[in-house]
């Protein structure tokens, strides 16, 4: 069957820059699966993203779907004929619905009758007949937040559009997409190549854009190129480029055909901390900063141009002109914030409410305070410190600077600290507080702040679950999912023996109070409200409030999706997790330790039969006669397998003690062969009680065994 290779272009206004990738990857993943859906075969397939395009190149696609052989069944043949042996009412009319003459049915036999039947061949669509609508499907389905019209037209998009190609090899595909009549016609560079461009050949779409359009289609050749450029800028004036990955794409989403501009600003901005350069350079303006070998800031910035201007200079000079007031606000906001020391920040945060219920973020910074002094002694972290960092980890909100970037909190309270001549070690743990901040993101690297990170996030937990706002679906405005893997992280990955479920109770009893207060103070403002009724007597039926068995829940299935993606299987995390182990850190050492255990040759075996002995356990009803021993047991095994299992009872328990989980379930292992004997040799359920009852103790004997580390009988062959 002959190919073709295909081409889509749209052409728009500029689109949304943050958006472009995300509007480029739908729409191609759209069109691949309409290709998919119908059967077309294709080769590979290239995406093209500007700010003034989205573009889908499909390389040697099939030009027709294949013909089908279908075979339809009708009624059964006893149905189908009437007492005089012409054909029945359903039998004509199936004949019909086939488009056949009733004796052109066939026959059909099955193993439960016979049946009349019509094979028919459906000729396959055209390619140039199914793209359409593939097309048409892909951009109706694409994530717009917000569709806008234009002009007279009733066609929605995100930005107005102007022109459409559809090739299929050099023959145009005429169709309408958005109102536009699609034809070989795109557009070059706003300013440098505004006129119509022809594309003959869908495989010349790039290079043609280029060489007349001055327009580089590919996003990622297009990034690359302005890394390579601002890298090359930067070392013109001895410097390197600070290149974050976001604003690169974003600067590649803006641009069609970028070209570097170094600019240069007062040194004496330098004086303040570097992020806030940063911030102002890369939020406001789009700028890489150009720092020195050791990481601190030059007095330069690198900035692109959608065009290639014959006085760069003059471009030059505007950017110049106009970060100048903007670092010059940032260095006011320095200079304001500078009047008060950190500490004094903290009556304001009476103004900021943190959730309704909960109150406002100084009752948080309280609890806070009262977290670190409950967590830092249990990981062995100076409290007095651990306290002082909690009270000051939120004052910076209050700032000036941390009021125009958002982004440079806990930053500015470090820096605010350490001016005020706080221990670096409390300004240090205000600025990790918020650590990680994205996923596989640093945590934090001092044991103060981890302190402090873990209170901010449990409480945050613990009180958004006790004030009902469970996470739902995609929907967690609070980060909760976050935080909770945030807690996980820092726990396991720092090495700390830390009870979660103790912590996890701990703050659930202060936003429960947290919100009684909040409550009696309304009534106190208001009157009596009864939109909040708390029984502190109600407590779960294993004596923990039912908003910490929430808590402890959506901790836990977060650690799930953690343990899987560093390579543990799902019934290895089931088999810890019955065993409820109370702290993260001790649950991945046993979780180790079961999947090393499941290569063991005896692994198999005794996994089917711990699961055969939990069976019988959970079935039998022994009788109230206490075991007796070995001496109360009859058959050579089951004797050798009591003292067997007396032996190991005793070997373990040290090994227990060292959370040496691995070499206990390696010593467990050893009981392989009597266990097996035992079950090949001994009926359990025997007729006498208490020889019942003793064997039935002499597998619970056994099981707790294994139990100490993990339920191995959840382990699938």
């Amino acid at each position: 069957m002959t190919t073709q290779h295909l081409l889509f272009e749209l052409g728009s206004e500029e689109l949304p820059p943050k958006n472009l990738l995300k509007l480029s990857n739908a729409l191609t993943d759209g069109i691949v699966a309409g290709l998919n859906e119908a059967e077309l075969a294709f080769l590979s397939v290239k995406s093209y993203a500007t700010p003034r395009r989205l573009a889908v190149f499909i390389e040697n696609l099939q030009g027709a779907q294949a013909d089908k052989t279908v075979q339809k069944r009708g009624p059964a043949v006893q149905a189908a004929f009437q007492a005089d042996g012409t054909p029945s009412k359903a039998a004509l009319a199936f004949a019909q619905s086939c488009g056949v003459e009733f004796d052109q049915l066939e026959r059909l036999k099955t193993d439960k009758g016979e049946w009349l039947a019509c094979t028919q061949t459906i000729a396959g669509q055209t390619t140039q007949h199914i793209i359409p609508d593939i097309i048409r499907k892909s951009i109706a389905n694409l994530p717009i937040a917000k569709r806008m019209r234009w002009g007279s037209f009733a066609t929605e998009f995100v930005r107005p559009v102007h022109w459409a190609i559809l090739l299929y090899g050099e023959e145009i595909i005429e169709t309408e997409i958005l109102g536009l009549q699609t034809s070989n016609q795109t557009r070059g560079h706003r300013f440098h190549a505004p006129q119509a461009i022809t594309i003959a050949k869908p495989e010349n779409y790039a290079e043609i854009l280029l060489s007349q359009g001055k327009v580089i289609a590919d996003f990622e050749v297009r990034k690359n190129q302005i890394r390579a450029d601002a890298e090359k800028a930067a070392s013109a004036v001895n410097g390197i480029a600070h290149i974050e990955e976001d604003l690169l794409e974003e600067i590649a989403a803006l641009n069609e055909f970028p070209v570097p501009i170094t600019g240069h600003f007062d040194e004496r901005f330098l004086a303040l901390p570097a992020e806030v350069l940063i911030t102002t350079m890369q939020e406001n303006q789009k700028y890489f900063p150009v720092k020195n070998a050791d990481d601190s800031l030059r007095p330069y910035f690198i900035t692109f141009s959608n065009i290639e201007s014959t006085n760069p200079e003059s471009i030059k000079h505007g950017n110049e002109r106009v970060v100048t007031p903007r670092l010059s606000d940032a260095e006011f906001f320095w200079k304001q914030d500078r009047r008060y020391s950190l500490a004094d920040f903290a009556p304001r945060l009476e103004t900021i409410v943190f959730q309704e219920k909960l109150g406002t973020v100084a009752q948080k910074v309280q609890r806070l305070v009262k977290l670190a002094e409950y967590i830092a002694p249990k990981i062995n972290a100076d409290v007095e410190l651990a306290e002082r960092a909690a009270f000051l980890a939120k004052n910076d909100l209050m700032t000036e600077m941390v009021g125009e970037f958002g982004n440079l909190q806990g930053i500015m309270g470090r820096y605010y600290a350490l001016a005020d001549g706080e221990n670096p070690i409390v300004a240090q743990a205000i600025e990790e507080h918020y650590l990680p901040k994205q996923a596989g993101g640093a945590i934090p690297s001092s044991d103060i702040g981890c302190v402090v990170a873990l209170a901010e996030k449990i409480d945050t937990l613990a009180g958004i679950f006790s004030a009902g706002l469970i996470p739902t679906g995609d929907k967690d405005p609070y980060a909760l999912r976050r935080a909770a893997l945030g807690v996980l992280r820092i726990l396991i990955e720092h090495d700390l023996n830390l009870n979660l479920l103790d912590l996890i109770d701990f703050a659930c009893e202060q936003s429960r109070f947290a919100i009684f207060n909040v409550e009696k103070e309304k009534e106190k403002a208001i009157g009596p409200s009864i939109s909040i009724q708390i029984d502190f007597r109600a407590e779960a039926e294993n004596g923990r409030l039912p908003t910490a068995n929430l808590v402890t829940d959506f901790i836990f299935e977060r650690l799930k999706g953690y343990c899987l993606d560093k390579g543990f299987t799902v019934d290895e995390f089931e088999a810890v997790l019955t065993v409820n182990p109370a702290e993260p850190l001790d649950f991945m050492q046993r979780l180790q330790a079961v999947k090393t255990f499941r290569q063991l040759p005896e692994a198999e075996s005794l996994a089917a039969a711990n699961k055969r002995i939990l069976n019988i356990l959970k079935k039998a009803h022994p009788p109230q006669s206490p075991f007796k021993g070995g001496g109360a047991l009859i058959e050579p095994v089951e004797i050798e397998l009591f003292e067997l299992a007396q032996k190991s009872a005793a070997d373990i328990q040290p090994l227990l003690e060292k959370r040496d989980y691995q070499a206990t379930l390696n010593r467990l292992a050893e009981l392989k062969q009597p266990v097996d004997a035992f079950f090949d040799g001994v009926m359990v359920n025997c007729e006498d009680l208490e020889l019942r009852a003793n064997r039935l103790a002499l597998l619970n004997l056994l099981s707790q065994q294994f139990l100490t580390c993990a339920d191995i009988s959840k382990l699938q062959a």
